[in-house]
């Protein structure tokens, strides 16, 4: 899944989104806090899915969903599916098309909500750019958008910032592009990126400010940096593994916090905590839990007080583990349980 799969619905309940051979799963919390629903539901219906589904969250609560499906031999094409509410279905799957008008799978899917509840596809096209797909401010669909770029690698990192405007963040070789919206349901325009060997694979955004929204990106020597458009990269510590961090923002005694966590080398799930935006006053890894299988991921997000809540999911074995912050000093955790 590409982005949070772990997200809190408006109703204070977690959900998470699993991938499981060519459908996307889902699966609540019963009330906030409480036990979980015995076996997960299938989201969008029957439509048979490619793997590689996207997600993105509104400020509404809502998840929005989209991936690619196979369409005739050879070709394929994308579908979005709402989310509304923990424990009620997603509805169907809707057909969005290619940004190519047809042909096969061109990229992973990236998804962003803007400040008014609008979801935003993105996805690489045969080109090597990006395109855009988006709901519009009066409902329906826009046509597909190029919005340029070149040589464009791995998965796409879409965010909405504070403001509610959209920004997207690709890998090229040997650097890193950015667009950002200029105004409520206005398409995205690539501004300045930044030179830098970035490692495809490994992008992930969050909006950390009014201001900014900060990209989290391991080099090509190992590092975890961080990228604010228009500062340098600032290099935080060396990355725990090989995937992408799972980021959230939280209040810790007081003070505003940024929280990643990553799937190590080890096998175990570690975490680390920095004041939000200050790069340099250092983190480091303590990891938690048990050892995890190779395939491994994780997420994090904020439960209904606000506190740090994570999850892990292996596909191969099906296993979802579950943890939370503890009522104590520091980032203490829970004992890790299944669900």
């Amino acid at each position: 899944m590409n982005g949070d799969w772990l997200i809190r619905g408006r109703d204070g309940r977690l959900t998470v989104y699993l991938p499981s051979g060519d459908a996307v799963l889902c699966r609540a919390e019963r009330g906030p806090a409480g036990p979980w629903e015995d076996a997960p539901r299938t989201v969008g219906g029957s439509q048979k899915l490619h793997p590689g589904a996207a997600v993105g969250q509104g400020r509404d609560g809502y998840a929005h969903l989209a991936a690619w499906r196979p369409t005739v031999p050879g070709e394929s094409g994308l579908v979005h599916s709402t989310h509304f509410r923990p424990g009620l279905a997603a509805l169907d799957w809707v057909p969005i098309g290619h940004p190519d008008q047809k042909g096969d799978r061109t990229g992973p899917p990236a998804v962003a909500v803007d400040g008014a509840g609008r979801g935003y596809i993105f996805v690489r096209n045969a080109n090597g750019g990006v395109s855009l797909r988006n709901q519009k401010v009066k409902g329906g669909w826009s046509s597909w958008q190029n919005l340029e770029g070149h040589d464009v690698e791995g998965e796409l990192a879409a965010v909405a910032g504070e403001s509610g405007l959209v920004e997207l963040y690709a890998a090229v070789p040997g650097g890193i592009l950015h667009w950002r919206q200029e105004g409520d349901g206005k398409r995205p325009v690539r501004t300045e990126g930044v030179d830098a060997p970035v490692r495809p694979g490994t992008l992930r955004a969050l909006a950390t400010s009014a201001e900014h929204t900060t990209l989290f990106f391991t080099d090509t020597s190992g590092d975890l940096c961080a990228w604010r458009p228009g500062e340098k990269p600032a290099t935080l510590l060396t990355s725990a593994g090989p995937g992408p961090v799972s980021a959230v923002r939280c209040e810790i005694e007081g003070h505003d916090c940024t929280v990643l966590a990553q799937r190590s080398a080890s096998g175990r799930v570690a975490f680390a905590a920095y004041p939000t935006e200050q790069e340099s006053a250092g983190a480091w890894w303590t990891e938690s839990g048990p050892g995890l299988p190779a395939d491994a991921v994780v997420s994090v997000a904020l439960d209904e007080h606000g506190e740090v809540v994570a999850a892990s999911q292996s596909p191969s074995t099906g296993t979802v583990l579950l943890t939370r912050r503890k009522d104590e000093p520091g980032l203490a955790l829970e004992a890790w349980r299944e669900i």
